[in-house]
């Protein structure tokens, strides 16, 4: 089971950018998808985007299309999500997960980060 620290929340302006970075410890790093998930105040922790080990298959929701980015680097243990035009409605703690495969939900995760807190003024 991979342990996992993510690394690169803040507070930004609506419009900036963030990246989050992820390292995770443990020899089969290579062996999982890589995912983020993000929960808001009050609200259910969500799928955000996840990739696969080779870093073909991506997957995000659909309301950071075109805005979020997620990569990995297998050498150095780390995953990354780049984020762009941020807004208020991205607000919430975002989680680096590790799972078995692309579809990732919030049942099927082997390990969680901590979280790190990003938020997003008007």
């Amino acid at each position: 089971q991979l342990q996992l620290v993510e690394s690169g929340g803040g507070l930004v302006q609506a419009g900036g950018s963030l990246r989050l970075s992820c390292t995770a410890s443990g020899r089969t790093f290579r062996s999982y998808v890589m995912g983020w998930f993000r929960q808001a105040p009050g609200k259910e922790r969500e799928f955000v985007a996840a990739i696969n080990w080779t870093g073909y298959i991506v997957d995000y929701i659909e309301s950071v299309k075109g805005r979020f980015t997620v990569s990995r680097d297998n050498a150095k243990n780390t995953v990354y999500l780049q984020m762009n035009s941020l807004n208020p409605e991205d607000t919430a703690v975002y989680y680096c997960a590790a799972g078995p495969g692309i579809q990732m939900t919030s049942r099927n995760i082997a390990s969680w980060g901590q979280g790190t807190q990003v938020t997003v003024s008007s």
